[in-house]
């Protein structure tokens, strides 16, 4: 142990102290033994470091800082190198604000275009994700601090997060979803990892020995902190064991006495103990030495703001470009419509607010952008209520106008954390204004701002489609210059655009709506399914126009990697995004027809010609067997697909690649659904042939009464009246604040009440309640209402009492 000395100086409830937060955002210090508290700061696309009342829910205004655009938006960029340079401004902010641990970023795959939080998270391939998750963390930690990587793992819904079991086999959490965190352990090399709130298999992640002693900490060798999501901790000597240094945040002291008595019981050996406060020191001491010496306590802010339209501008991705009406033609009259460009969408909603520096305008720009501009009109209620006046004005104006730039998206409130959309609509009266719109003018490029995929019924009504998706407080400029050509846009999907809901994937098998969820579309998330069971989609991942032209030629493909030629055929510079998939010729170990397995992004001239290379590395050929319980390789003839987009293949070829001679994990017999990559009707059976077990039992049992895990939600069938009236109330008060347009608040209920489970009224508010007072609200809610009642009094006078004795 690097602090073994140190330790040694430590009684054992002062070492038991350091297990938990000292309060919402910092760890315990130790002025004795010069040990500093840590501070941790939410911040995966921007600093929000609260100086007065600490939340995590994002509702009190944080300290400004650059909001730089969310990871879904760079991850259209494919630029690991720009990634790292966002990491590097995002390091240079925490040091201002002394900040010790970014909390970022953010890595979850987008199994499902509704989860709530897509907007944070980069990709719907673990390849793509973890490199671009490597690049911000290694530009994060140059600054001396550390970043923290998360949510670990398997979080790919917000409904009932807390409490969620997430059921998946082996393999499809080794490839698909543990795929990212391991390329931003091992080449990131991130001293912090984040625990989601969710259990797999049936076990909490921050308990959960498999994932975070056999695959974190022992195959891909981490020594770094676990620290768990805010009120994330169930059993805190489970965790303890399982190497969660950090719980956060404080729960003063009552999980702290948990460990302590489980020592002195014998349950558990000091030394566990000591081997976590070690790991936690190292993270304290290492992140603490930028801020020994003089710091820079401020930055330039001009500079991070002109940063982070340079990133917004390498992102955008055009989807569409009908009669080359883009870029725009200086002499046209244009006429600009839609709430988001006069107040812009730019972010996401929740832990992750940034309170901007400052932020562009599309209307203050267009009159300095010599644009010919005629005129503006709202045209729609941004969250949703109809106005046929406004659809009227915005019409008359769109008469007068040579082409019309249409500001549409979702809104702050329908993609936030906690929640998951419950459609992939664009509210409909934007679209009723864009139906309206087309009547008097065909010609009409939509500027779309969102942070996930959205449905496009209307999109034969468009000549042009630029996609800012949420692009940061310098995004309306950056959208500004692609429109007129001043830059050429170069970004491509990170995700798929489906045609319909129904065709996506995990359709049928997504959300857990009460005890667990099923992953029985295994690895076929995204292009791995569509490309492999042939389902036409509106657009592809990795696809994205240019107002140039590319020709790809010439490959060669030896044991090391590809190398082929990029020429720019078109008039004007630009960026190209050259994407290497690979697809197995065997038919003995079930696979998708293709998988990402590098990319490069280039930059030529008109007519220039460059040599591309991508390396093959440990990942190419790679699959984990179930049989072997370790990663193997298939012996088999490989197809390797050079393309502008998984569905845009330009160049093919083919090698042979010796196996590692394992045994066939499966019977095909028993899989049909995943041999065909089928996967929309997966029966039980099958499932459970998949999985090597049965599939638990997926609903509440009505007859047990509910217990810590259980969740607000659960009061309507407990056995206490007042639980019951108080769960009709929480409904009642989330459909009235929705009636009368509070749909923030209606959210924010949704997420901290309706969802939370009950220990979550211990761990959340920082010690205001505790267990043995949440053991009363349980009789109340079971129908002991007045022995729970006297309980819950004489608890907290207990606690009151304790902490006068100790003060």
């Amino acid at each position: 142990m690097k602090y073994k000395d140190l330790i040694e100086k430590m009684t054992l409830e002062e070492k038991a102290s350091f297990m938990s937060g000292k309060d919402f955002w910092q760890t315990q210090d130790m002025e004795r033994l010069g040990i500093n508290s840590m501070f941790l700061a939410d911040g995966p696309h921007g600093i929000r470091k609260q100086a007065e009342a600490a939340d995590h829910l994002g509702l009190n205004e944080s300290i400004p800082a650059t909001c730089f655009p969310t990871a879904s938006t760079v991850a259209n960029s494919w630029d690991v190198e720009l990634g790292e340079k966002v990491g590097r401004y995002l390091g240079e902010e925490a040091v201002a604000q002394k900040v010790n641990v970014l909390l970022g970023p953010g890595i979850n795959m987008k199994r499902n275009p509704l989860c709530g939080r897509n907007f944070e998270y980069f990709s719907e391939d673990p390849y793509h994700a973890g490199k671009l998750a490597a690049g911000y963390i290694r530009g994060i930690q140059s600054r001396g601090i550390s970043a923290c990587v998360k949510h670990f793992a398997v979080n790919n819904q917000e409904e009932r997060r807390m409490s969620i079991d997430t059921i998946v086999d082996e393999r499809t959490l080794r490839e698909i979803y543990l795929t990212g965190f391991e390329i931003a352990v091992k080449e990131g090399k991130t001293k912090t990892v984040m625990s989601s709130y969710n259990k797999l298999d049936g076990v909490y992640t921050n308990e959960n020995q498999h994932l975070l002693r056999e695959i974190l900490r022992d195959e891909w060798g981490y020594n770094g902190v676990v620290v768990t999501d805010w009120g994330g901790n169930n059993d805190r000597v489970a965790a303890l064991l399982a190497g969660n240094e950090l719980e956060m945040p404080t729960t003063a002291g009552e999980t702290n006495q948990d460990i302590i008595k489980a020592i002195k019981d014998g349950k558990v050996k000091e030394e566990v103990l000591d081997e976590n406060l070690d790991r936690l020191l190292d993270l304290i001491f290492t992140t603490e030495e930028v801020f020994q010496g003089s710091y820079k306590k401020e930055f330039d802010i001009k500079a991070h703001h002109q940063f982070a339209q340079q990133v917004a501008e390498e992102s955008i991705v055009l989807l569409k470009n009908e009669d080359n009406i883009l870029p725009l033609k200086k002499d046209a009259k244009i006429a600009t419509i839609g709430d988001f460009a006069k107040d812009p969408r730019y972010q996401g909603a929740g832990s992750s607010i940034v309170n901007p520096t400052e932020l562009d305008n599309t209307l203050e720009l267009l009159k300095a952008s010599g644009i010919h501009h005629i005129g503006y009109e709202q045209g729609f209620e941004r969250y949703g209520k109809k106005s046929q006046t406004k659809i009227d004005s915005a019409c008359a104006l769109a008469k007068e106008a040579d082409v019309v730039l249409l500001y549409m998206g979702l809104d702050e409130v329908t993609e936030a954390e906690g929640l998951d959309r419950s459609n992939m609509k664009v509210p409909e009266n934007q679209v009723e204004l864009l139906d309206a719109l087309h009547k008097v003018n065909p010609n009409i490029i939509v500027v779309l701002s969102c942070g996930s995929a959205v449905k496009m019924p209307w999109i034969d009504k468009v000549k042009g489609l630029v996609h800012g998706y949420l692009s940061g407080q310098a995004g309306a400029k950056a959208v500004l210059r692609v429109l007129t050509g001043e830059v050429n846009p170069s970004g491509k999907l990170a995700e798929t655009y489906p045609l319909h809901y129904k065709d996506t994937p995990s359709y049928r098998y997504f959300p857990g709506k009460e005890v667990s969820v099923e992953y029985r579309e295994s690895m076929f998330i995204g292009y791995r399914y569509y490309d492999t069971a042939k389902v036409d989609v509106l657009y592809p991942f990795g696809y994205g126009l240019s107002y140039t032209t590319f020709d790809y030629s010439d490959i060669q493909v030896n044991k090391d990697g590809v190398t082929f030629n990029i020429t720019n055929t078109g008039d004007v510079s630009g960026m190209e995004i050259a994407q290497l998939y690979v697809g197995s010729q065997s038919e003995q170990i079930f696979r998708p027809a293709k998988e990402l397995k590098g990319f490069a992004k280039i930059s030529l001239n008109p007519g220039e010609t460059k040599s591309v290379t991508i390396a093959f590395d440990d990942k190419t050929f790679r699959y984990f067997n179930v049989k072997t319980n370790q990663w193997e390789v298939e012996e088999a003839d490989y197809q390797i697909f050079i393309g502008a987009s998984s569905a845009d293949i330009r160049l093919t070829d083919t090698v042979s690649i010796e196996g590692t001679n394992a045994p066939i994990p499966y019977s095909k017999e028993q899989l049909p659904s995943y041999y065909s990559g089928k996967i929309k009707n997966v029966g039980k059976q099958e499932f459970e042939a998949l999985l090597g077990r049965e599939v638990p039992v997926a609903t509440w049992d009505h007859s047990k009464p509910l217990g810590y895990n259980d969740t607000i939600a659960q009061c309507q069938y407990a056995k206490g009246l007042f639980a019951r009236f108080a769960f009709q109330a929480i409904k009642f008060s989330h459909w009235f604040l929705k009636k009368i347009g509070k749909r923030d608040t209606a959210n924010l209920i949704m997420m901290s009440v309706y969802h939370m489970p009950f220990r979550g009224m211990a761990r959340m508010t920082g010690g205001i309640m505790n267990m043995p007072m949440l053991d009363g609200v349980l009789m109340i809610v079971n129908g002991h209402f007045l022995k729970g009642l006297k309980h819950v009094v004489k608890e907290r006078n207990k606690m009151l009492k304790s902490r006068k004795a100790i003060n």
